[in-house]
């Protein structure tokens, strides 16, 4: 009968905890070695731990300058935001000042060509005539201001009686107002005042018709208080 034998093979787990043992001394001197190799070579890692915590803090610094910047930065924008608006505000308001002075320079130009004009003429003047486009080509509007220059002691009555004179198919043609009219307009343009009466009027132009000049001729009733008559050039601004 075979005898048994009296040897044991170790358990396995003893082999694995062996060879655990032995890769983390293999590992563990082989970083003992790298680090005394960066030793010997300059390299202190205490020092190199210490300069890192020196440029973390650095970053940390420079990033709340950023954001320092960035705030005033954002602060800088609002108060530009704020003297632009100003700015504007002032511009409006010197804008509309020079309108209102400019039109009480016009009343007063206005006035005083009715009490005492630069000729010193009396009389029956025009003192202000506009000729505007509307909307449609061929529609304009006539602003027409009429004064009695220096002498107020009577009413002027009289008719006013305006011609467009220009050319139609290459030949001379002129056309009243009562020609150019709208329909539901007074064909009588008729005044009656002592220091000044103003006119808005409508005309259109017939098709084909090209204007040259515009003549207001403003014909008096009033004894001892002339008539007169002006011509412009054709030359309408927009409406």
């Amino acid at each position: 009968m075979a005898s048994l034998s009296s040897h044991h093979s170790a358990p396995p787990t003893r082999g694995i905890l062996l060879r655990l043992v032995l890769g983390l001394l293999v590992v563990g001197g082989a970083y003992l070695i790298f680090e005394f190799g960066r030793i010997q070579g300059g390299y202190d890692l205490l020092s190199a731990a210490s300069e890192r915590q020196v440029f973390e803090d650095r970053i940390g610094e420079l990033e709340a300058e950023i954001i320092a910047l960035n705030e005033q930065k954002a602060l800088l924008e609002t108060h530009r935001e704020i003297d632009r608006e100003a700015y504007t505000q002032v511009e409006a308001s010197l804008t509309e000042l020079q309108a209102k002075i400019q039109e009480q320079q016009d009343a007063i130009s206005f006035y005083r060509g009715i009490v005492s004009p630069a000729d010193g003429n009396a009389g029956l003047r025009v003192q202000d005539f506009r000729l505007s486009r509307n909307g449609s080509e061929r529609e304009f509007s006539v602003r027409l201001v009429l004064v009695q220059a220096m002498k107020h002691d009577r009413k002027v009555t009289g008719d006013v009686v305006l011609r467009v004179a220009g050319f139609e198919n290459g030949e001379e043609k002129s056309y009243t107002y009562s020609d150019l009219k709208p329909e539901d307009a007074d064909t009588k343009w008729v005044f009656s005042f002592r220091y000044f009466q103003d006119f808005d009027r409508e005309l259109i132009l017939p098709d084909g018709f090209t204007p040259e000049r515009i003549t207001v001729a403003v014909e008096s009733r009033t004894r001892s208080i002339s008539s007169i008559e002006e011509s412009f050039n054709w030359a309408p601004s927009q409406g």
